[in-house]
């Protein structure tokens, strides 16, 4: 099939569960046509605005900002403006529209989302939605009502969105991600200087790190139960907990030898780290959900609690039930993240389970199913 060229605006960011599968998409309509064109529009001072134009993308800040629910003054402050910053938004977001003048908007969730595509839809622009979790959040529900079609990566998402506008498309995913073969496990655990023989815990709190995943550890290592298991642990401890893990694992190893722990605060290769890892620990954003299906991986998940409508919960159980993964909650994982890992890790027959249960539901062809669907949208709209 020949594919025309488009111009394209992308919107939404915020977190890498959001960019991520936007950079897919976008990466995967440049692959089809390469005169395609594509514009990104991010929310300013958020991570898009640097994350996007690193993967070769053009992108554009609008003012918007979100409600922030904890009742600290800083937060009243700027929950104060955000009538306000929603409007200058809008009237950015037409203006970006008119300038680009897109066939088609996609919206992948976070705070430029919204504006974009209400803009968007008010100019008969085609809209299309990429929601990543398994609980949609408000914004993407009223969307819904303009939008042409809303991909979707869990099934049964009728409860939100009206069904014919629904297409199962899986969640985009870097295409790295893949199950682990033998040279990778070997390249694995020569990059991260970790021996074959032993098992391996990947404990991955994201970029800016986890604090409930991080104070797991340091309760276990402090309990004096990281000695005597042939167990190595890589832990993501993130960027802004770095120096505090630094200090507090320069003190725990005066007392006792901790060398088959190994933290960082960023993951360069998280194919390597995937490929090595007989179980992973992780929150459960949409993004990481899908990666680990991909790589076929035994899971943890620790929900966050601090998102809108519980939807990591949500995302979890969804492999839960299905014998794909375990759920720890994060109340709780101070006390039993580190015992339920060592005690998976050491079950052969659950590891093989959860693994091939996970790699069920992998859609790995995310980003070319939702490339169709935009050109199948168009179709739909001149015909």
């Amino acid at each position: 099939m020949e594919y025309r060229p488009l111009r394209v605006i992308i919107s939404g960011g915020g977190t890498g569960g959001h960019i991520f599968p936007a950079v897919s998409i976008a990466s995967k309509l440049k692959e089809l046509n390469p005169q395609t064109e594509i514009l990104f529009v991010g929310a300013e001072g958020k991570m898009e605005m640097e994350k996007v134009p690193a993967a070769g993308f053009d992108i554009v800040g609008l003012p918007v900002v979100g409600i922030q629910r904890q009742l600290k003054l800083k937060n009243i402050v700027n929950d104060l403006k955000v009538p306000f910053k929603v409007l200058q938004s809008l009237r950015k977001a037409g203006k970006v529209i008119d300038g680009f003048k897109p066939d088609i908007a996609i919206g992948v969730g976070g705070y430029a989302s919204a504006p974009l595509l209400w803009k968007a839809c008010s100019k008969k622009i085609p809209a299309l939605i990429q929601e990543q979790n398994g609980f949609a959040g408000l914004t993407n529900k009223i969307l819904s009502k303009k939008a042409g079609s809303i991909c979707v990566a869990y099934e049964g998402m009728e409860r939100f969105f009206p069904a014919e506008k629904i297409v199962f498309t899986g969640n985009p995913i870097r295409k790295e991600i893949v199950p682990a073969t033998p040279e990778m496990i070997a390249e694995g655990n020569d990059f991260y200087g970790l021996d074959p023989m032993k098992k391996h815990i990947l404990i991955v709190g994201g970029s800016l790190g986890s604090r409930c995943l991080n104070e797991a550890m340091k309760k276990w290592i402090r309990e004096g139960c990281a000695g005597g298991e042939n167990v190595q642990i890589l832990w993501q401890c993130g960027k802004y907990y770095k120096p505090e893990i630094d200090a507090f694992m320069e003190n725990a190893r005066e007392k006792a030898p901790l060398a088959d722990i190994h933290h960082s605060d960023f993951i360069k290769r998280m194919d390597l780290a995937y490929a090595i890892a007989d179980v992973v620990i992780s929150r459960s954003g949409a993004s990481s959900i899908s990666e680990l299906c991909a790589a076929g991986k035994a899971a943890i998940f620790v929900p966050s609690p601090n998102v809108a409508e519980d939807h990591q919960t949500h995302n979890a159980m969804a492999l839960v039930r299905k014998d794909a993964a375990i759920l720890v909650k994060d109340a709780e994982a101070s006390e039993k993240l580190m015992g339920t890992a060592l005690e998976l890790v050491r079950d052969e027959a659950r590891l093989a389970r959860l693994g091939k249960n996970a790699g069920k539901l992998a859609k790995t062809d995310a980003a070319m199913d939702i490339a169709k669907e935009v050109y199948r949208l168009l179709d739909k709209k001149e015909k």
